[in-house]
């Protein structure tokens, strides 16, 4: 028997088997593609750049935000006024949109026939006012600033329901993130403010100086400060100068500046008239002083706690 040489070469290289290679999954979308006559229809995506989405919004962009100046008298205005709460509870949000204006127009052109029917078209516009459709919102916010201005006295014309509802309204409008919401519900707020009784009005934002949400809050703020600068001693009395140095007081300690930047505006106001009625009574203004400053700390230190009366006659020193 041969014997194998004893070396250190290796036997002869068994051929190699070939490699599996790996199977990659197909996308789902390229299978269904490949394949349109079999399994279910695919449902479409209703994401922003479908069609629907993108027609509503063509539509939206349609619809013209008309300046107050600029609105006309309207065409038949019985007719208008006859049917304009039920044009405002319209589902199709365009005919809302052009119900609004038409109570625009009434508001500024035909008051005497807006009238009778306000306060319905008040709780219709508040619910326009939920609307999430940006048009429809910025319209319903325009339409209050157009009545504010045309019907001064608010309050006598509708209930405190329907005026409160339309109040916090506004002022979450006012505390949106969203600018232009927020820019229109302040110019309708500027001008309750300022066609608006201040003595009834502030009665109303006095509650909520306490709300949870400090933007609401900070805007309540900026409104009686408004309000404030519009009263008399006689008005202030009536509310009560200690409630209102209250009022002031806690919002000076509120976490945005612009709560205590109207809360030093409201003590501002309050000194201004409380010192303007000292000097009527005819005293020498050298005389005065010391008696009015004297008077000031006085009425502080009874209406607040020492810290809260030292802030605010700090205050009203630094104003004078």
């Amino acid at each position: 028997m041969a014997l194998r040489a004893l070396d250190n070469t290796m036997p002869a290289a068994v051929e190699e088997r070939p490699k599996k290679v790996a199977k990659v999954a197909a996308p789902a979308a390229a299978v269904k593609s490949a394949s349109p006559g079999s399994g279910k229809k695919q449902k479409k995506k209703n994401d922003e750049n479908s069609a629907p989405r993108a027609t509503a919004a063509a539509g939206e962009q349609a619809v013209e935000y008309i300046p107050s100046e600029e609105l006309e008298a309207a065409a038949h205005p019985k007719a208008k006024a006859a049917g304009l709460v039920a044009e405002l509870d319209s589902k199709d949000w365009i005919r809302a949109c052009e119900a609004l204006n038409d109570a625009r127009r009434l508001a500024i052109h035909h008051s005497a026939l807006l009238n009778p029917i306000l306060e319905k078209v008040m709780l219709a516009i508040v619910k326009t006012m939920k609307n999430p459709r940006s048009a429809v919102l910025k319209t319903s916010i325009m339409a209050c600033t157009d009545i504010f201005n045309n019907f001064g006295n608010l309050l006598s014309s509708v209930s405190d329901d329907a005026f409160d509802k339309l109040l916090l309204q506004l002022l979450l409008k006012a505390s949106q993130d969203k600018r232009f919401v927020c820019e229109e519900a302040e110019k309708a707020m500027r001008a309750m403010a300022a066609s608006m009784p201040p003595l009834p009005l502030l009665k109303k934002l006095k509650a909520y100086v306490h709300h949870a949400n400090l933007r609401v809050r900070a805007k309540a703020a900026v409104a009686i400060s408004h309000c404030a600068t519009r009263m008399n001693i006689e008005a202030m009395k009536e509310f009560g100068m200690s409630v209102l140095l209250q009022v002031a007081a806690e919002l000076l300690n509120d976490r945005l500046p612009e709560a205590r930047e109207a809360a030093r505006s409201v003590v501002a106001s309050v000194h201004g008239a409380f010192a303007k009625e000292a000097a009527a009574k005819g005293k020498e203004e050298e005389e005065d002083a010391p008696d009015v400053a004297a008077s000031w700390e006085s009425l502080c230190s009874l209406s607040l706690p020492p810290i809260s009366a030292q802030a605010v006659a700090k205050i009203a020193a630094s104003s004078q």
